[in-house]
């Protein structure tokens, strides 16, 4: 299992209170001119806690995102409000539920005439933008520039909306969308105005393609598997019964680019379709590159003829590799845009957010992808460097409702109070944060979808998580005491002993459904 939060010696840990146990350290120890602080927003797709260096060095280092952390502050126990990708996004721009903002699953479509907080930004004077993947189905407003990948986007050769006109644009999505950033930053922008970019990569999405100069990386590499890799979900009806297993799920064309020439290797047939097509979109130079390396890949992988648990982890190796190569590509164009910031002057007066749209699993429980309200999933990374703020670790527990108003504030404009979350600038500046609410409220919606994971709400606290599952004629709950189960394999739910304390988390769970407007889904 990953070493969670091992660097954790090399930063300095706030206090409950969010109050500093040393001294911090300025970012600028000499006092300047004040300017209006610029935002730079940098959001991956579904990019884990796990494989950022600065939270975990199990897999790989990301010297470049923890730049951001080594100048900021990181936050420990960082969770968002519905672990997908649409609604994640909504829950982002608007401060809101999925509920409130009305984009609760992937096949909603956000309704752009609400408040947001680009918008808000716009009003007060900002030029905003968002580059890179949108992923709400409608158009993006409150921004004077856009240019979104078309859905989910390719690797290669993406297809691009500026402004409302199409444009494809050769090489790789992550270097491309990196480039439109420099540009707007460079030469696209009104330079009177403080900026607010939103610069969202769809790195490190499924299918975990790799850049070409990437490709050799982590070919020796074996990376241990999790303990939890063959969980029996004992207890557990919703974990047992998902479609996101390695083992089961992870289609070998489609996940794990075995789309041989001779097409002697079949997989399930909409997903082999889809596994032999998304390589039509590179140019032959590219193609030429990726086979050179996968060819190899796929010839040992037939004369292995591997089966049972040696196929399952030959597929997580195969995974982890392209997921990490993926990754590298996402810290090196990391690495391009604070560089811009550092030569052009732009570091004394810019928030740097760095974040995911949700957490990930990494083999946890023998799985990929998210929407569990379980800890790998739940969980997103989040890194903010506050001019003149602290250096160091937050421990509360935040949610990423919290970063429309955090952002608000930073900007000095006024946070509507409509907006659920709550401002996290007083722990950028190592002040008290006392949060009104009492714990974190999660809900899950879609279903069924590909991978058949039942709807789900709950809460959790420092040291308790209340799940229900519910559906036409379905009902689990589930409890956790994560101080003695980090791994979230024991479900204590109706067990001798925990009658007082379910009667509380259920309490607290009904009075945050009717705090955030969900009372209908109230259920004893």
């Amino acid at each position: 299992m990953s070493k969670i939060f091992d660097k954790t010696k090399q930063f300095i840990v706030l206090s409950a209170a969010g109050v500093a146990t040393l001294p911090f350290v300025s970012c600028n120890e000499k006092k300047q001119e004040q300017k209006p602080l610029n935002i730079l927003y940098i959001m991956c797709d579904d990019h884990s806690y796990q494989t950022i260096s600065a939270y975990d060095t199990t897999y790989i280092q990301t010297p470049n995102i923890d730049r951001i952390a080594a100048d900021g502050v990181r936050f420990a126990n960082s969770f968002v409000a519905n672990s997908i990708s649409g609604p994640s996004r909504a829950c982002m721009l608007t401060g809101k539920h999925s509920f409130t903002n009305g984009f609760t699953d992937n096949s909603s479509s956000f309704d752009g005439s609400q408040q947001t907080f680009p918008k808000l930004l716009q009003q007060q004077g900002y030029e905003t933008a968002v580059i890179g993947k949108w992923h709400l189905t409608s158009d993006p407003t409150g921004f004077n520039h856009w240019d979104i990948l078309i859905g989910q986007g390719d690797y290669y050769n993406p297809t691009f909306i500026r402004n409302g006109e199409k444009v494809q644009r050769e090489g790789y999505a992550t270097n491309v969308t990196t480039d439109l950033a420099i540009e707007w930053l460079d030469s696209l922008r009104d330079k009177s105005k403080p900026f607010c970019l939103l610069l969202h990569h769809k790195a490190p999405h499924r299918t975990w393609m790799p850049d070409t100069c990437d490709l050799s990386l982590f070919a020796d590499s074996k990376f241990p598997l999790p303990e939890t890799f063959y969980d029996d979900y004992k207890g557990r009806r919703a974990a047992g019964e998902q479609k996101m297993s390695i083992s089961k799920d992870m289609d070998i064309i489609y996940d794990l680019k075995m789309a041989d020439k001779d097409s002697a290797i079949h997989s399930r047939a909409d997903l082999e379709e889809w596994g032999r097509r998304i390589y039509r979109t590179m140019s032959p130079e590219q193609k030429a590159v990726w086979d050179a390396h996968y060819d190899k890949v796929i010839a040992d992988f037939k004369a292995a003829g591997l089966q049972g648990k040696e196929l399952d982890a030959w597929k997580f190796q195969q995974y982890m590799r392209d997921y990490l190569r993926v990754i590298t590509s996402v810290d090196r164009n990391v690495g391009v845009v604070l560089d811009y910031l550092q030569e052009n002057g732009l570091m004394d007066n810019t928030l740097i957010v760095y974040t995911s749209d949700q957490g990930f699993y990494m083999g946890e429980h023998g799985w990929f992808d998210k929407r569990f309200m379980y800890e790998e999933s739940f969980r997103t990374p989040l890194l903010m460097r506050l001019p003149g703020g602290v250096k160091g670790d937050v421990t509360q527990l935040v949610q990423n409702i919290d970063y429309a108003p955090t952002i608000l504030e930073a900007a000095g404009v006024s946070v509507p109070a409509d907006i659920q979350g709550e401002s996290l600038l007083p722990l950028l500046k190592g002040e008290e944060w006392t949060p009104k609410r009492e714990g974190l409220y999660y809900h899950y919606y879609e279903f069924p979808d590909e991978h058949a994971v039942r709807p789900h709400y709950g809460v959790r606290t420092e040291r308790y998580k209340l799940i229900h599952f519910y559906g036409d004629d379905y009902s689990e709950w589930e409890l956790f005491d994560l101080a003695s189960d980090k791994h979230e394999l024991n479900n204590i739910y109706g067990t001798a002993g925990t009658e007082q304390l379910t009667d509380s988390l259920k309490a607290m769970l009904r009075r945050l459904q009717e705090m955030y407007g969900e009372q209908q889904f109230i259920m004893e």
